[in-house]
């Protein structure tokens, strides 16, 4: 058995004992770029990628290849043109052991340091830029991976077990409050209180000085172990749980979170009491989806509740709760910018769906992820379909929703027709469904067709109306929306003073809240970029766009790890537009081919 080790200092084992490593550092970088492309590679690419200082750059490739060959005895693979990698199942890489999630999940508590640590080919820009966004992908996902283990063990009673994996996604990632509340959450439940406190002051530590924000109230009540409700309902057993669900559905429904989270939370112990894994399911995969939609801040403990819902289906065969709360587990990963663990969600839900109202919502969100990712047809398919499927059904909210995610990816591709129209469904629907909690996303989106239009006094409208309503109701992704665009329609005044206080509040608005979607704040940081280069502010510029840059890779969306790449090179970085056309190569956008000409 052959074993090539990537992350950290690379290596290759067979059996267990290491062999003679290949000569030259291009060589580790030829092999980790043809291991974790998606696509066969061309030899007239690599040699440009990597040998483009060589004499003969197509000799440089070939004789590399060889030595790969020659070091891991399998004289039948990396040849041919494109290049072969089929290596077999003799062969094992650590990056697929710890990144795909039907692998035993063990490894995860062993990988340490990032790729190809300490390598770097300062002769090779562009496999330079791409190992940077490499490195942060594979994080991210090792990160999402011991993250789902975390929440999973800890749905199922197995906390001291958690604690390893959700120790090992603080340690990737130290600047997200939800891995520290997994960790506080996992060491409370063993009843390590002490220690759960601990973490909670590390956490707040961490947080003020490198980010300038306070925790959430959600990080220090994870210290305390739920024990149930303080006060009973008066009836106990199966008809007073289903009443208390039916109760807190209402509630939620109605506005009143903190009464309609207290019935949840009651119908769940009551089915706990009274033996109703049925009910119980039920109840935990409402409250699961009350947490993460009702209020800010709490997507750990409504994931948890979610995984218990999971585990109870299994049992019951509940096949409808079980793809809701499939799907609710995919929201929480899309909006945080987890692509691959939002995709198994998503196709979990998918493969239990059977209605057309699930159907439309699990392909609603799909399409969301695909557009967050930059892949523009499999995004349109998804959404194209959610909304036909939420029209038949008659569930007019999911298609206004599933309309202005299709409006966003056809302005993204400044196709402006299309978008406009289907913001003007979607704004019909709202009005209709008097749906006004959702109304400032669609409305920021109209407001930009209008600034590219030139039509300033439209916009200014409709973004101060965004602005308010999104304030009132406290949504911070809905205020970071209409920041970003009153800081554009500023900057189209050349007011640019009032513009940079637009931008900033923006920016602060997207990440007051743990559970942020990071969507918005990507866009947000690119158009607060875009204006500090138009005014040749590289001061404020540079720092934004250092931030933009590691979102996107960290969050893997590649259309703005694309344009960080063009502000770079609109700072002085000359080879940086080269690697942004080898990374958008893939990306199926006019508009970022326009830009990048």
């Amino acid at each position: 058995m052959l074993t090539i080790r990537l992350l950290g200092r690379p290596a290759i084992e067979r059996d267990g004992v290491a062999i003679r490593p290949p000569r030259g550092r291009k060589a580790w970088a030829l092999l980790t770029y043809l291991l974790l492309t998606e696509r066969p590679q061309s030899r007239r690419h690599l040699s440009e990628l990597l040998f483009a200082d060589a004499d003969d750059p197509l000799g440089a490739l070939r004789w590399t290849l060889a030595e790969l060959r020659r070091t891991l005895n399998i004289p039948d693979v990396l040849t041919s043109d494109p290049v072969i990698t089929a290596f077999g199942d003799n062969v094992i890489v650590d990056v697929n052991l710890v990144t795909r999630d039907d692998t035993d999940p063990a490894p995860l508590l062993k990988a340490g340091g990032e790729l190809l640590e300490d390598m770097n080919l300062a002769s090779s820009s562009a496999f330079e830029s791409w190992l940077l966004v490499e490195r942060h992908r594979v994080s991210a996902r090792i990160e999402a991976r011991c993250r789902q283990v975390a929440v999973s063990l800890l749905a199922a009673g197995q906390a001291r077990d958690a604690i390893g994996y959700a120790a090992r996604a603080v340690a990737r990632n130290p600047l997200e409050e939800g891995n520290h509340e997994l960790l506080v959450r996992s060491l409370a439940a063993t009843g390590d209180r002490v220690a759960a406190l601990r973490q909670v002051v590390v956490c707040e530590d961490i947080l003020r000085r490198e980010l300038g924000l306070e925790s959430s109230a959600a990080l220090r009540e994870a210290a305390t172990v739920s024990t149930g409700n303080a006060v009973a309902p008066p009836l106990s057993g199966r008809a007073a749980g289903s009443s208390q669900l039916d109760a807190g559905r209402a509630a939620i429904v109605a506005g009143a979170v903190d009464a309609g989270l207290q019935c949840l939370r009651r119908a769940v112990t009551e089915a706990s009491r009274y033996g109703d894994p049925g009910l119980q399911g039920r109840a935990l995969a409402a409250l699961g989806a009350a947490l993460i939609h009702a209020v800010r801040g709490r997507d750990e403990e409504g994931s948890i509740a979610l995984h218990e819902a999971i585990q109870l289906t299994t049992l019951t065969g509940d096949r409808a709760t079980a793809a809701r709360a499939y799907r609710e587990l995919g929201f929480v990963e899309v909006q945080a910018g987890r692509r691959d663990t939002a995709e198994e969600w998503l196709t979990k839900a998918q493969a239990a769906a059977e209605t057309d109202a699930e159907f439309a919502a699990l392909l609603g969100l799909r399409g969301m992820n695909a557009s967050d990712f930059g892949d523009y047809p499999a995004a349109f398919g998804y959404l194209i379909e959610s909304v036909e499927r939420a029209a038949r059904c008659a569930d007019h909210r999911q298609e206004a929703w599933s309309l202005s995610i299709l409006a966003r990816a056809h302005l993204l591709r400044e196709e402006k027709n299309e978008a406009a129209a289907a913001l003007q469904r979607s704004l019909e629907l709202i009005f209709q469904q008097r749906w006004m909690a959702f109304l400032p996303w669609p409305q920021t989106f109209r407001a930009q067709l209008d600034l590219d239009a030139g039509n300033l006094d439209a916009a200014g409208d409709t973004l101060e109306h965004a602005w308010e309503l999104a304030c009132q109701l406290g949504d911070p992704c809905w205020e970071g929306m209409a920041a970003r665009g009153l800081g554009l329609l500023n900057a189209s005044r050349a007011d640019y003073a009032t513009a940079l206080k637009w931008q900033d509040e923006a920016a602060f608005r997207c990440i007051r809240v743990p559970d942020r979607y990071q969507w918005v704040h990507a866009y947000a940081l690119d158009a607060a970029v875009t204006t500090a280069l138009k005014h040749e502010d590289v001061a404020r510029a540079t720092p934004m766009l250092d931030t933009l840059a590691t979102l996107a890779a960290h969050c893997d969306m590649r259309e703005f790890v694309v344009r960080a790449h063009v502000h770079r090179w609109r700072l002085g970085d000359g080879a940086a537009l080269g690697t942004a056309r080898l990374l958008s190569a893939s990306i199926d956008n006019p508009a970022l081919e326009d830009l990048l000409r």
